[in-house]
């Protein structure tokens, strides 16, 4: 449906709250506000690179007064009718079914991880005090996608966290890979990160899948650079170059598209995770969106189809019932393959369907993991004691 003159907005029985508005309108944070109304406990700001982001979130934090106010920007959006690009997305949570916490990770070079579990403890025991028969919790992070600084957060996190289950996402930029940001109320930072604790009266199910199959093929990392996520040589040769001859490509050829459509995988504690490549460098060599190092053994993946994939597995997840809302963060990836493979419409549709709304990530946080090529986030139901309409 159309609101406050022009944001497109939903409603659950709930009362969780999604709208978006063009990111050029001059009145955007005005329409966001008359469609998502007041009584918020948090408000989350998706925005298109294209946004200025201080001008809406010093607006936002105005406007949304005295709901907890975070953003980021995106490597594009998913709002009512899937995904969306030029947008500002936004999730409203009403205070009659969510209580929030959040607070900054101002400097991810000087992670304080003794003080940032300390920070969790006290602001999840708050939450539970104040909302002591609500049974539901879940965490949310932002984190700034070039800082090369989700893996070491999100295992500092991991100690704090205790039975409360984390799914997040790395900001975008489009596909520039040039400026990305977080947000918390009118401050907004780079390198930084930004954790929201939740506590709701409605039933929650953090999830993450992919449509990756790992096939027989692998490869070795044999010189690489950790700390910048950088590959120089695999099996002892050129990275792209090797990477490429076992594709079967020129290496003049390798796109984003080739990297979606052929990401690796490494096996982890008996399951496999995406390390997916970002870009080729000048000279070869090969960025990656997550931790690398050498003597990796990478196994090349094998994508089922999109739309099959992911309409099992959001019925799955769901059990068939419809969710008040689906709050995802889907990588940049995914996207990328979907608009090569002409199937971004039918996936919207599914996204519609099931109520999702989020963003386009540079990666994913799920738990104690940062991971790749997925899409990760978390179903929330109407309490038990409540129908849909």
């Amino acid at each position: 449906m159309e609101a406050g003159g022009g944001a497109s907005a939903g409603r659950s029985s709930a009362g969780i709250r999604r709208a978006e508005v063009r990111c050029d309108d001059p009145r955007a944070l005005d329409r966001l506000a008359e469609a998502l109304g007041s009584d918020l406990a948090l408000t989350a700001l998706f925005a298109s690179p294209e946004a200025d982001l201080p001008a809406v979130m010093q607006q936002a934090e105005h406007r949304f007064a005295p709901a907890v106010v975070v953003g980021c920007t995106t490597a594009g959006e998913i709002g009512t009718a899937g995904y969306v690009d030029g947008m500002i997305v936004a999730v409203g949570l009403p205070r009659s079914r969510f209580v929030a916490h959040a607070f900054a990770v101002p400097d991810l070079d000087r992670l304080d991880g003794e003080t940032l579990v300390g920070d969790m403890i006290r602001a999840r025991t708050a939450l539970m005090a104040e909302e002591p028969r609500w049974r539901g919790e879940f965490a949310f992070l932002m984190v700034d996608g070039l800082s090369v600084r989700e893996d070491e957060l999100v295992s500092a996190l991991g100690a704090g966290l205790g039975p409360v289950p984390l799914f997040g996402g790395s900001a975008g930029d489009g596909v520039r890979f040039e400026r990305t940001r977080v947000a918390l109320g009118a401050r907004v930072m780079e390198h930084a990160a930004v954790l929201c604790l939740i506590r709701t009266a409605c039933e929650v199910r953090v999830f993450s899948l992919d449509h990756l199959r790992p096939s027989e093929t692998r490869m070795v990392v044999t010189d690489a650079d950790p700390s910048r996520r950088i590959v120089r040589r695999i099996n002892a040769e050129p990275a792209a170059q090797e990477y490429a001859r076992v594709l079967g490509k020129d290496p003049a050829q390798l796109s984003p598209f080739t990297f979606a459509a052929h990401p690796v995988v490494v096996r982890f504690g008996g399951t496999h995770h995406v390390r997916a490549i970002q870009r080729v460098l000048p000279d070869g060599d090969l960025v990656f969106f997550s931790a690398i190092d050498e003597g990796l053994v990478l196994t090349l993946a094998e994508p089922e189809n999109m739309v099959a994939h992911l309409a099992r597995e959001l019925d799955r997840i769901t059990g068939g019932r419809v969710p008040d809302a689906i709050w995802a963060c889907d990588c940049i990836l995914r996207r990328i393959e979907a608009e090569e493979r002409q199937q971004l419409r039918a996936l919207s549709d599914i996204l519609a369907r099931h109520r999702v709304v989020g963003f386009s990530t540079y990666g994913e946080q799920f738990n104690n993991m940062h991971v790749n090529q997925t899409m990760t986030g978390v179903v929330l139901f109407a309490p038990p004691d409540e129908d849909l309409p």
